[in-house]
């Protein structure tokens, strides 16, 4: 049974840090794009950055140079440094991992977890 779980999210000031977790049980995480995604209330789902197998990196237009993803291969973990946080990065955040197995979409979701940056 594939699952993916976060963790760290939580009540930060601006300018503050968090670290998000994403542990993967019942599935290798270094086998996958992993991604993190985040949504506001009323807003459309965004990228905030992407990882391939491969190690190549992607980051999304509003958190390049403040959100740094890594994998932890060992811990079967993929973590999301957050500094310089403002109010705007409030949102919901998503782990998720896919790839194309014999042309079949493999695609998992997170349950999510809550980044709130108020002052």
């Amino acid at each position: 049974q594939v699952q993916l779980v976060e963790s760290g999210g939580g009540l930060v000031q601006p300018g503050g840090s968090l670290t998000l977790s994403c542990v993967g049980s019942g599935i290798k995480l270094s086998s996958y794009v992993m991604s993190w995604y985040r949504q506001a209330p009323g807003k459309q789902r965004e990228l905030v950055a992407g990882i391939t197998e491969s190690g190549t990196i992607q980051y999304g237009d509003s958190v390049k140079g403040r959100f740094t993803v890594t994998r932890e291969n060992a811990k079967n973990t993929v973590s999301l440094q957050m500094n310089n946080l403002k109010l705007e990065d409030t949102a919901a955040y998503y782990c998720n991992a896919a790839k194309t197995v014999f042309g079949l979409n493999v695609d998992y979701w997170g349950q999510g977890t809550q980044v709130t940056v108020s002052s």
